[in-house]
């Protein structure tokens, strides 16, 4: 599966998708201009897996989906939700792979995780990354033998962005996953001297301190901002993120684009509206329980594309989940009976 991600200012979250704003991985415009016709939903690439192996076959339908019925046109490919560290080197590649060939013409940018433990992984994923044509990448800190300084974590950074040095690199800042607290405004000052390449964050965290002074420090940067903790979105637009990338915005890219085109209007009373809706939702799942498994049930619902299982060692979302999800989107209005396509509660039964 992929994340979407949204985009304001020009896009590069896969697979989440990510947005600037529309899920995908988002790039900021070089004059730092925001335009609403630049609007888009990137979201987190995702993959459907059926006995534990990847299907393939599905992923330029998702394409498809993402794009039309969602306005994301951005992805971010093997991330969190689509469980890329539960893959192998070489799934990863072929993951990889299929979304940039079937979102050819189709999505503005693809951007491809190549975080890993071990460093040499992450070069071998970053050079195939760059030799299929993708349009970034994004590396997270390395979570068992962590780096604990600034320094230090920048110089793994470092080494990954120069085995592609002509791809545009992101950091993907996600701590409550990793354990690594550097904060964000700590790595990102000075940090272009060492990686040239560096074109911005994905913050995936609820801390908008750290969030608001990556911004207010580094105004003449023009990096991008990608924020990834989707129910506080207009809290971190509001701050100054120039997109965003996350998992909902693979079933929920259209409402989120159209908060994102009320602000882009200025009209932070209807953004709010929409915001709060979208929250209600999220609120509610969470206290079900809510993860990268129950994004993927959401998805087969909505959809009609069969995610399939997540790996061990996540549990497949269970169908009182799956229902109760289903009755919330319809009496928030983000689902109709229509919607629903022939074979979705089947698949995330």
């Amino acid at each position: 599966s992929a994340a979407a991600a949204a985009r304001r200012s020009g896009g590069t979250d896969g697979a989440e998708a990510w947005w600037g704003v529309r899920p995908a991985t988002a790039r900021a415009r070089p004059d730092g201009g925001r335009r609403p016709d630049d609007l888009g939903v990137p979201v987190e690439g995702r993959w459907g897996l059926t006995c534990g192996e990847i299907n393939f076959s599905v992923i330029g339908q998702y394409v498809d989906y993402l794009v039309k019925e969602q306005g994301v046109k951005n992805i971010f490919v093997n991330g969190t939700t689509g469980e890329g560290l539960s893959l192998s080197i070489s799934e990863r590649r072929q993951v990889a792979e299929e979304w940039v060939t079937k979102g050819k013409d189709k999505l503005d940018q693809v951007v491809i995780h190549v975080g890993a433990l071990s460093l040499k992984e992450s070069q071998e994923l970053a050079q195939h990354a760059a030799e299929i044509g993708a349009d970034g990448i994004a590396v997270i800190a390395p979570f068992f033998l962590k780096p604990w300084t600034k320094d230090i974590l920048i110089n793994f950074l470092k080494e990954v962005a120069a085995a592609a040095p002509a791809l545009p690199f992101y950091y993907y800042h996600i701590p409550a996953l990793t354990g690594v607290k550097i904060r964000a405004e700590e790595l990102l000052d000075g940090i272009q001297d060492k990686i040239p390449t560096f074109r911005g964050l994905k913050f995936s965290d609820t801390d908008l301190l750290d969030f608001g002074q990556c911004v207010d420090q580094n105004r003449q940067q023009q990096f991008a901002f990608l924020f990834g903790v989707d129910e506080q979105l207009l809290s971190a637009l509001v701050m100054g993120a120039t997109g965003a990338v996350g998992s909902t915005y693979n079933y929920l890219g259209k409402k989120t684009n159209q908060m994102l085109e009320a602000f882009e209007r200025k009209d932070l009373s209807l953004a709010l509206n929409y915001q709060f809706c979208i929250q209600r939702f999220i609120n509610f799942v969470v206290k079900l329980g809510f993860g990268v498994s129950q994004t993927k049930a959401i998805m087969t619902l909505v959809s009609g594309i069969p995610m399939g299982p997540p790996r061990l060692p996540l549990q497949k979302a269970s169908r009182e989940f799956t229902d109760s999800a289903e009755a919330k989107l319809k009496s928030l209005d983000f689902l109709s009976f229509a919607d629903l396509k022939d074979g979705s509660l089947e698949a995330s039964s």
